[in-house]
C-alpha cells in the first residue's frame, strides 16, 4: 500500500509540474500580443485628477541646450535704440580777437572812446579777447578802466616814441600781431579804432570767415559798421 501512495505522488508532480508550465506559457503568449503603451490591468484613479500630477511639456530649443558656449551680455553703449536720434556736434565759437591800438598824445580822449568801445564789446558773445596798445606814460587811467570792463583782455605797452601818430598808431598794430603769433593765438583778428561805432551782428559775421585756407592761424580784419 506505502508503495502504492509513492508511485502516485511521483506520477502526480510531473503532471502538475506540466499543468503550470502550460498555463504560465500561455499567458506569456497572449501577453506579447497586447498593446506596449496601455498596462492591461485599468487602475480606479480618476481621470480628471491626472493633469494635476502628469508633468507639463517644456519645450527646449537647440540655443539654449548648448551650455558649453560662453555668451556675454551686449554693453550699454553698444546698445541702440531706433527711436533715439545721435546727438548733434556743436562747433566751437571761433575766438575773435580785437586789437585797438591807443596814442599817447590825445590821453583823455583815449579812456573816453576805449570806455565806449569797451560797453559794445561786452555784447559779444565769447570767446573774445581784447589787446589793448599803449604808449609808454606815467599815466594809469587807461589800466584802470580796462580792469574795471570786465573783459578778457591783455595790455601791451610800445616802449618807441613817434613823432607820427599813423606810424605810432602801425607800430602798435604791428606789436600786436607780434604778441598773436608769439603766444600762438587762432582766431580772427579785427582791428578796432577807438572812434569806431559797431552793430554786433558785424562780430557775429566776423565768426562765419573760413581761414583754413591762410598759411597762418589768424585772419586780419579792419572793416566796421
Amino acid at each position: 500500500m506505502v508503495s502504492l501512495e509513492r508511485s502516485r505522488k511521483k506520477v502526480m508532480l510531473p503532471k502538475k509540474f506540466m499543468v503550470h508550465f502550460s498555463l504560465c506559457f500561455v499567458m506569456g503568449f497572449f501577453t506579447g500580443f497586447a498593446p506596449t503603451g496601455k498596462s492591461i490591468f485599468h487602475s480606479h484613479v480618476d481621470s480628471s485628477n491626472r493633469s494635476e500630477f502628469a508633468p507639463q511639456p517644456i519645450e527646449v530649443s537647440q540655443k539654449t541646450t548648448d551650455f558649453n558656449r560662453s555668451w556675454r551680455a551686449p554693453t550699454p553703449s553698444s546698445v541702440v535704440h531706433k527711436h533715439e536720434k545721435p546727438w548733434p556736434q556743436l562747433k566751437p565759437r571761433t575766438l575773435i580777437i580785437i586789437v585797438t591800438p591807443t596814442s599817447t598824445k590825445l590821453p583823455i580822449q583815449a579812456v573816453i572812446f576805449l570806455t565806449r568801445l569797451a560797453n559794445t564789446i561786452k555784447l559779444v558773445p565769447q570767446p573774445l579777447l581784447w589787446i589793448v596798445v599803449e604808449g609808454q606814460t606815467e599815466s594809469s587811467e587807461l589800466s584802470k578802466t580796462l580792469r574795471n570792463t570786465g573783459i578778457m583782455y591783455r595790455h601791451l605797452v610800445s616802449k618807441e616814441n613817434f613823432t607820427d601818430l599813423e606810424a605810432e598808431l602801425n607800430h602798435q598794430r604791428n606789436l600786436a600781431l607780434k604778441h598773436i603769433v608769439h603766444h600762438r593765438l587762432s582766431g580772427i583778428v579785427h582791428f578796432a579804432e577807438l572812434s569806431n561805432v559797431y552793430d554786433l551782428e558785424f562780430f557775429q559775421q566776423l565768426r562765419y570767415i573760413q581761414y583754413d585756407s591762410f598759411p597762418s592761424t589768424l585772419c586780419t580784419s579792419s572793416s566796421s559798421l
